[in-house]
């Protein structure tokens, strides 16, 4: 069972900065913080997110390949989700559209180059 997702960044602040835009569209808040981390959580909705540096002391990289999915409500969630990360540093991987497989989907990478993206789970 999956209980965190974690990405990691070379900026805490700017990465906890872009991450709390993105979870405040999903009324989700930072559940905890250390020097080194910043966790948000939703309690009862599932796992939790978090933005580390690297405890190795290597500067963070992404991985080809990987990506992160929120699950949104409804589409209006996900043109916000997508608008928010936009609007605090992210770059687009593909605006809020529906795709080949029916889904209604944004992409995006945020300020580190870690994609994400948010599908529709309701109308």
């Amino acid at each position: 069972m999956i209980i965190n997702i974690c990405f990691g960044t070379r900026d805490l602040e700017k990465a906890g900065s872009f991450y709390d835009a993105l979870t405040a569209e999903l009324g989700c808040g930072r559940s905890n913080q250390t020097e080194k981390s910043i966790h948000w959580t939703n309690p009862g909705m599932g796992i939790g997110f978090a933005v580390t540096l690297p405890f190795d002391g290597n500067p963070a990289t992404v991985g080809n390949g990987v990506m992160a999915t929120i699950g949104a409500p409804d589409r209006a969630t996900v043109d916000r989700l997508h608008a928010a990360a936009m609007a605090n540093g992210g770059s687009d991987e593909g605006g809020p559209g529906v795709r080949d497989n029916g889904y209604y989907v944004a992409y995006w990478r945020d300020p580190d180059g870690n994609k994400m993206n948010a599908v529709s789970l309701g109308g």
